[in-house]
């Protein structure tokens, strides 16, 4: 079996050995192993991450090809957390990687140990869900990340990092900011990948037959609005909406991104 020292001598050489060693010990959990999820898993454990704790309920589809690290013509069907441990171990064999099949919910949350982590990842499609992990994360020690909307995009050079309150041109935003206002506010700051363009559907009247799936890439609510090529999140209303793999990818490696250079910075 290969060595750590070995899989990672690159990263070593760049960073440091007590750097890498730190990466080794971090321990991060990700919620959605999507278009946007699967990419950040992956990165996470080349980067030598050492603890990682995927949590997605769904099983890989047909249309999940495009963009999804888990999804091949051969996995279809396959639970996508297991897929995705398969792949992960076998590029880190030493590394410590839990693949949940659930929901996170305000029913299941206590069962997923928030506070054991020192990282919280959020690449999660409902809305509810979603808000619900937004208020819990940032009541948690972990630092918290999280990953707006990657539908409707194509442009890589508009994605960009900011803090949640200062997000600015992304419709789930400014939805998740409606929300929080009725429910509980975040307690502390937080940082997000979003990306301000928003491009209409111009294949929408062809995919009007097929049957949605479980996990469209944080689109799952977004309704669109006739006329404008603008759209809305829209709880009352499930809609599915085009991706493209080089921006749930880039959403991904953001925010895995992130999180090493959060534990660059802290010890540096």
């Amino acid at each position: 079996m290969y060595q750590e020292k070995d899989i990672f001598g690159r990263s070593e050489l760049l960073i440091g050995r007590k750097q890498m060693i730190k990466l080794s010990g971090t321990r991060v959990i990700l919620f959605g192993v999507g278009g946007v999820g699967s990419w950040c898993a992956e990165s996470l454990i080349r980067s030598g991450i050492g603890h990682l704790t995927m949590v997605d309920s769904d099983s890989v589809g047909v249309s999940n090809i495009n963009r999804q690290l888990p999804a091949t013509t051969e996995t279809v069907g396959l639970v996508k957390v297991e897929v995705l441990q398969k792949r992960l171990l076998s590029i880190n064999p030493h590394a410590d990687i839990a693949a949940i099949q659930g929901v996170y919910s305000a029913e299941t949350v206590d069962s997923f140990r928030l506070n054991d982590f020192d990282y919280i990842i959020d690449a999660i499609d409902s809305l509810q869900h979603k808000t619900h992990l937004i208020v819990t994360a940032t009541r948690a020690k972990a630092t918290f990340f999280s990953s707006m909307g990657a539908a409707l995009k194509s442009d890589p050079t508009r994605i960009k990092v900011a803090a949640f309150q200062k997000v600015q041109g992304c419709p789930l935003a400014a939805a998740l900011r409606r929300r929080l206002k009725k429910t509980a506010p975040p307690v502390k700051k937080f940082l997000c990948v979003f990306s301000d363009e928003v491009l209409p559907n111009r294949g929408a009247q062809a995919e009007s037959s097929q049957q949605p799936e479980q996990s469209p890439d944080l689109s799952d609510s977004r309704k669109q609005i006739a006329g404008n090529g603008q759209s809305v999140w829209d709880k009352r209303k499930a809609c599915i909406n085009g991706t493209m793999v080089h921006i749930t990818a880039i959403f991904g490696f953001t925010l895995a991104g992130l999180v090493i250079q959060d534990i660059l910075k802290k010890n540096g």
